[in-house]
């Protein structure tokens, strides 16, 4: 089993961080699945994922400095 060494700055975030792996699982029409055992998920399916969530959380980022100028 793999170690986390990744903490969130803010732990609140934690459940909205985990709706938006589904959210964009299911848009790329990738199952997740629902015992957490992420072992039997291939690496493109996961990166897929995790790369989706990198550019929606980037877009939510710009969209926010731009909306304080």
């Amino acid at each position: 089993m793999a170690n986390r060494t990744n903490q969130l700055l803010i732990p609140e975030a934690r459940a909205a961080l985990e709706q938006l792996k589904y959210e964009v699982a299911q848009e790329l029409g990738i199952q997740l699945p629902q015992d957490g055992y992420y072992g039997h998920m291939t690496t493109r399916d996961m990166g897929s994922i995790g790369g989706s969530i990198t550019r929606r959380l980037v877009q939510m980022a710009e969209q926010q400095i731009m909306s304080r100028r």
